[in-house]
């Protein structure tokens, strides 16, 4: 195997390889004589088929798989020569000419093919002894405690039939079965009996939980709504329904007192032990919230640090991935680039530097996660996906299942986790200065889900 570089401009390199027709000659009868003591043909004894014979049935086959591993070996031998690191997996193209590669198949030619790569850029770690970070610090006042301890009372406040002949109101919670149909026709998920649902909750459709204000127990209703176009049932978004609603039971609310009686209630010793479980869970989000806020600062301060080039094909990759969700978000709002006062292609270019950054910052996260011999446990992933299977109860076993027969949905796990231990390593670098905020601002500008543009893709890497 005869492997030459042919171009070499910036991170992208193209290798021709040669396998003499000697060679792939070789191959094949060394394959076809291990070949031999494995198959069974009529009239021949095992082990003692001719090579020549298996040649006959089996050579092109057989050849196939000779090209394939003389590939992954030229692939190797490029990447370890050279010592490459790979952006993406290597491009191999054959000759177009379908004689040549026909005689190169029964090992009458040599047989020349290209291999084009694109290698991650080099360039070092930036010292980070001159940045200084703010870290928004807030904490749960008694009042938002008070507050999240009356919602819970409502959420878990006693319901009692009412009196016979008692109409619904705003707030009862009435018991109900109901069939939906749309142009006449019932559709999947659209019946239902037996179901609780708490009028002005805002649990069903708009205008659906309206619409049985005033009904009693055995009255029937014909109940008219319109899906919203953003529905997670596509084939039911903005569609037009009926549903016959019956009502089998109608409860009022009652009170519940935020007490000791209520703490135990929900599995707590006492109401200050509430209180306190109360506050670290707010504890956590302004936490999480304030994480969330140090990263972007963070991720500005890296952005900063570094200029290189980049691998053509990761930022198209990552554009196209970044693209498609501004797209269906435009689709999901029934929006155009006119109404966000923009064009497509100008919104085209802003998201393009968004892609080159999350794969800059995805590239300066992996050489630092590297460089610091970073790695996720088995362990760290299993937890991981224990958590992910908890999203789909009654689908455990099929989530479960999912992941550990696809490397790449468990890479897709391991991947932020690997990302948040670099960022931890990058936080003890840098001076942090606490600075106690508000709630309000804490949370100005915050949706709790980070934007594009915050995102590194790292994923490449986080193995």
């Amino acid at each position: 195997m005869q492997v030459t570089e042919t171009h070499s401009e910036g991170l992208k390199r193209e290798f021709q390889v040669l396998l003499a027709a000697q060679e792939l000659e070789d191959r094949l009868t060394n394959e076809l004589s291990g070949l031999k003591d494995k198959v069974q043909l009529k009239g021949f004894r095992p082990g003692k088929v001719p090579v020549a014979h298996l040649r006959k049935v089996y050579g092109r086959s057989v050849m196939a798989d000779v090209l394939q591993n003389a590939v992954n070996e030229a692939n190797q031998k490029i990447v370890a020569d050279n010592g490459l690191k790979l952006a993406l997996e290597p491009r191999v193209e054959f000759p177009e000419d379908k004689a040549v590669v026909d005689k190169a198949l029964d090992a009458k030619a040599d047989l020349a093919f290209k291999v084009a790569v694109e290698v991650l850029p080099s360039f070092e770690l930036a010292d980070l002894s001159d940045v200084s970070l703010k870290k928004l610090v807030a904490k749960p006042s008694d009042a938002e405690i008070d507050e999240a301890l009356t919602r819970m009372a409502g959420q878990n406040r006693p319901f009692a039939d009412k009196d016979e002949g008692a109409a619904a109101a705003s707030g009862d919670r009435v018991t109900i079965d109901f069939v939906g149909r749309i142009d006449g026709t019932e559709f999947e998920g659209g019946k239902g009996e037996g179901i609780d649902l708490e009028l002005g909750s805002g649990s069903f459709i708009p205008g659906f939980e309206d619409q049985l204000v005033g009904a009693k127990v055995g009255e029937s209703r014909l109940v008219k709504v319109t899906f919203p176009e953003a529905y997670g049932a596509e084939q039911l978004a903005g569609k037009d329904a009926e549903f016959d609603v019956t009502v089998q039971k109608i409860q009022a609310p009652g009170e519940a007192e935020v007490d000791d009686a209520f703490a135990k209630g929900l599995g707590m010793d006492s109401l200050e032990k509430l209180r306190e479980a109360v506050s670290n869970a707010i504890g956590s989000d302004y936490e999480a919230a304030s994480r969330r806020k140090l990263k972007k600062e963070l991720l500005d301060a890296l952005d900063g640090k570094y200029a290189f080039d980049l691998p053509p094909s990761l930022v198209h990759q990552e554009f196209a991935s970044v693209w498609a969700q501004v797209e269906q978000d435009l689709k999901n709002r029934g929006k155009t680039f006119e109404d966000e006062d923009t064009t497509e292609e100008k919104a085209q270019g802003e998201y393009r530097k968004i892609a080159e950054r999350r794969v800059r910052l995805g590239l300066v996260l992996a050489q630092v996660g590297e460089s610091a011999d970073i790695k996720v446990s088995d362990e760290e992933v299993n937890q991981a996906l224990i958590a992910r299977v908890r999203q789909f109860p009654g689908q455990e076993q099929q989530v479960w299942d999912f992941y550990r027969k696809n490397a790449q949905a468990l890479a897709e796990l391991r991947a932020p986790l690997f990302e948040e231990k670099v960022v931890d390593h990058v936080l003890a670098q840098v001076k942090l200065v606490e600075e106690p905020v508000s709630k309000e601002a804490l949370f100005s500008d915050e949706d709790g889900e980070p934007d594009a543009d915050e995102k590194p893709a790292t994923d490449q890497k986080a193995d």
